[in-house]
């Protein structure tokens, strides 16, 4: 039995899923909203928990300022929350590209995870994770590169620049014309993730042009700094004028529908 097997049928019997799934048939909610509507539920009754949901473990990765000139072992680690399994979402991924895509995009997750709560991870610590060979890994990695995929892992992360990690990827193609599903056939995600990405982009566009900071920005959007200078750095490169009105359309739906309201708080930070 697989491990992405057992955790789907995990995720079936929280009381999460039973709540998104009351919204989409009592409600006739549509599942993304569904889903919505659970996390801000969760961050006003109980706050944002670190506990860890199904399909999540916590690892122990070194810290992204350390330097490299030191053994693993010196190095101070810095505890780190992994998305091994995203529930639905990889099950429909495997069911349209197979086990080795929902790895090789688990693999990319892994790392952007690290990177956004401060950590790098190596190879071993993937393959570990995702319970596979170093050798499979390295496979995946010769793969994704040879697509043009850059992956910020420990040893490469120094030289990763603007827009090109995979979720940068995806929005330069987005803002460039393509289609969902022209974007999932070209980087291997699923449509919704895709979605999500955009969804993101366009909420992080909105409260930038609201005066809102990086780091407010962050909090908001639940995402990292890291993620969020991206966005704003690809707002500028990709300012063609089709991508423009692309993205107006987007903002101007965005803002009647109120997601992402309101204007700074002086003085946050």
């Amino acid at each position: 039995m697989s491990m992405g097997g057992t955790v789907g049928r995990l995720w079936t019997k929280t009381p999460q899923r039973r709540f998104v799934q009351l919204l989409q048939q009592e409600f006739h909610y549509a599942p993304r909203v569904s889903e919505a509507i659970l996390a801000e539920a969760e961050a006003h009754l109980v706050g944002r928990p670190d506990h860890l949901r199904p399909g999540q473990m916590r690892v122990i990765l070194v810290g992204r300022d350390a330097g490299h000139g030191r053994r693993l072992g010196e190095t101070a680690g810095k505890e780190v929350i992994w998305t091994i399994d995203a529930g639905e979402e990889d099950r429909r991924l495997e069911g349209e590209g197979g086990y080795k895509v929902v790895r090789q995009v688990r693999l990319q997750r892994l790392l952007e995870e690290a990177l956004d709560q401060g950590a790098v991870a190596t190879q071993e610590d993937v393959a570990q994770a995702l319970h596979v060979s170093v050798r499979t890994v390295k496979r995946d990695f010769a793969e994704l590169r040879g697509r043009g995929v850059v992956l910020p892992s420990r040893g490469a992360v120094q030289g990763i620049g603007r827009g090109q990690t995979h979720k940068g990827q995806i929005i330069r193609r987005w803002l460039r014309g393509e289609t969902y599903d022209q974007i999932a056939l070209h980087t291997h995600h699923c449509a919704s993730s895709i979605q999500r990405y955009v969804q993101t982009f366009v909420q992080v566009v909105l409260l930038h042009r609201r005066g809102f900071e990086e780091n407010q920005i962050s909090l908001l959007v639940q995402i990292g700094r890291p993620v969020v200078r991206e966005y704003l750095a690809l707002l500028q490169e990709e300012d063609s004028p089709a991508s423009r009105e692309r993205l107006e359309a987007h903002l101007e739906r965005l803002g009647k529908g109120g997601r992402a309201c309101g204007s700074p708080k002086r003085g946050a930070r």
